[in-house]
Order: C-alpha cells, then structure tokens, then sequence
C-alpha cells in the first residue's frame, strides 16, 4: 500500500530513537536566545512563536508547545542552541539552511544541514501525532521524516491542505502571518534565521535543556505504546470475542480438542505445527508451508508457547494471542519481528 508520508531521505546518521537519552546526555550546549525586542511581541497574545527569516522576507508561527510539547521542545532548542547536535559547526542549528526542497502549490521543506534531504541533527525521536493537529490548511509546521519514529531536524509547511499526511507526519505548529512570504518561497532559498518569542507566563517558563528534551522523549514513548497496546486490545476483541485470558495475559481459543488428560511439562520435548503471524496477518513462520512439524523443548520457547504448551493435550489445536511481554519483548526478533509485537500464532500439539 502507498504510504503518504513525507520522507526525510533516510541517512546512517539516523539512529533509533531508543538512543537519544543517550545522545542527549553525552553533550551539553547551553543558551537560550528567546526574543526580547518588544515591537516584535507588540500585540501577539499570550504563547510560543517562532520568527523565521528567510531570503524573502518574514514568517511567523505559531508552535503549539501544549498539543506537540516534545517535537516543540526539538525545534526550539535546535532554534536557540540549548540541545546538542551533530552536522553543524554553528550554534544555532537552522541558520543558513536552504529549503532544500519545495514541492509545487504542496509544501516546501527546510531544516536539512546537507542540503539535499538527507541529513538531520545525529539523532531520531518519535512520532508525536495528536488527533487535534491536522494538515487542514496552508502553513501548517509539520516533521518530514524518513517513516515512523525517524523525525529529526527536518520540517515541512504546507501550501495547501494535505490530510493525507494525518497520522503520519508530526504537526507542532501553523503560520499566523507572512503566508504571501511562504508562497514566494523557491527551492535554494535560504532560511536566515529562527528566533523564539515568548508571551505569557507558560511561554516565558518554557526552557529548552537537554535533561527536559529526554524527559518528553520518554513521556511520548511510553504514551504512544499505551496507546498502541489499548488499540490493539481493541482490535484482538473485536476480531477475537471469544478468547480466554489467562493470568499472565495470554489469550487462547481451543480449535480442537486434544485426547487424553496428559500435558507436557517443563523440559518435555514437544512435536508442533504452527503459523505465527503479526496483528495485521503477515505471516513471519510457518512449519505447515515447510511440510513438517517442529521439535522444541518446554522451557526453550517464548514464554507465551511454554505456558499454553504446558495445558495442551496431544492432537490438541489452539489459537494464541501473545502480548509482546510473553513474546520477544521490546528486543523484537529479527527484521520479521518488530520491538513490542503482539504475536497471533495456531499451535497444534502433534506429539509429546
């Protein structure tokens, strides 16, 4: 399926984002530059704004630093020189960058120290994506990345509405004045300068450190995985009705009864057939499509496959939902196993 998303060109500069507490706390560059020239603020109602000079004159935003604080947080101190980066000699990470690239009567984008869409700051955050902020209109701030959890230094404004881009690009601000300055805009142009404004109390308490920035790279981590787990949990019930939870969290559905009363125990070695798919069916193994079952040992296995083994009678068949904690974990399995996959899997108990 085509995806919509807005690709920052991929580069080995890109790291996970798991890293970036690490990056962030490994270097340290102080400063903080916010705005003080008053006939600037004159008349701007209380909040975070970012003055963007550029080659054709002046831009003005609006960052919703409430709705999207962390890739707010990202931009501001990559503004003001307050976080560490890589790539730049200078302290203030967007000056003198080009928009490197503008796509006609869509958007145009900035923010790449290689000028060509491949490069970012040394390091990648997640995904921040809140339902209330949308591509709905012209000069709307939004991260270009490379696919999912890879956003960096690399922004976008759009020139048109774009809702194919909700839920996939980070919205975290819109322009307020200067879109004829925005229209005018052509690829090469340079961005001179972003300066921050703050107006208000909440604005004015909003300083950019490195310790602060990891804070919410946590904070939106955990939230997005809580997210995802309760969306799944969702889905598996909406798609499963019938399914028996165990203590643990594993869930299961007998397909076929087994015979007798005898069960394998711990170290009991195990003849299966088995299909193990991903939530949205892409089937990662399957003994059945090689043509004969599989021998384990109980107790060698993922935790989901030892606990249901260890209730299963011979010939008997189940279905199993497998929360990520009783699978392969936030480590994941290879490139067809993903970090914090639910696991859908048909076991059938050939022999033990």
């Amino acid at each position: 399926m085509k995806s919509h998303r807005v690709n920052a060109k991929r580069s080995q500069l890109l790291l996970p984002a798991i890293l970036v507490a690490a990056i962030l706390t490994s270097l340290f560059v102080a400063g903080c530059t916010g705005d003080t020239d008053k006939s600037v603020n004159e008349g701007l109602p209380d909040g975070l704004y970012a003055k963007i000079e550029t080659t054709r004159g002046e831009i003005l935003a609006l960052l919703d630093f409430e709705k999207a604080p962390m890739t707010v947080a990202n931009f501001v101190g990559l503004s003001e020189g307050s976080i560490p980066f890589k790539n730049k000699d200078s302290k203030f990470f967007y000056d003198g960058l080009s928009f490197h690239r503008v796509i006609k009567d869509r958007m145009i984008l900035s923010g790449c120290p290689a000028g060509n869409g491949t490069g970012g700051p040394g390091y990648v955050l997640p995904d921040e994506i809140n339902p209330s902020l949308t591509h709905s209109s012209p000069g709307i701030l939004s991260m270009a990345s490379a696919g999912p959890n890879t956003n960096g230094s690399q922004f976008l404004v759009t020139l048109v509405a774009l809702p194919e881009l909700d839920g996939k690009n980070t919205v975290f601000g819109h322009v307020i004045s200067g879109m004829d300055v925005l229209a005018s805009i052509a690829e090469g142009d340079i961005l001179k300068k972003i300066t921050i404004i703050r107006r208000g109390p909440k604005a004015q308490n909003y300083i950019i450190n490195p310790d602060m920035l990891n804070n919410l790279v946590r904070a939106t981590v955990q939230k997005s995985r809580g997210q995802q787990s309760t969306d799944i949990v969702l889905d598996i019930a909406k798609r499963w009705p019938d399914l028996a939870t165990t203590q643990s969290g594993l869930r299961y559905k007998i397909l076929r009864e087994g015979r007798g009363t005898e069960k394998p125990r711990m170290g009991t070695p195990v003849t299966v057939h088995y299909k193990g798919m991903l939530m949205d069916n892409t089937v990662f193994d399957s003994s059945y499509d090689r043509g004969e079952p599989a021998t384990f040992s109980v107790g060698q296995l993922i935790k989901g496959w030892n606990e249901a083994l260890m209730d299963m009678r011979r010939n008997e068949k189940r279905l199993l939902v497998i929360p990520p904690e009783l699978g392969y974990g936030s480590a994941g399995a290879g490139k067809e196993i993903p970090p914090n996959a639910w696991l859908v899997f048909e076991v059938e108990l050939v022999s033990f």
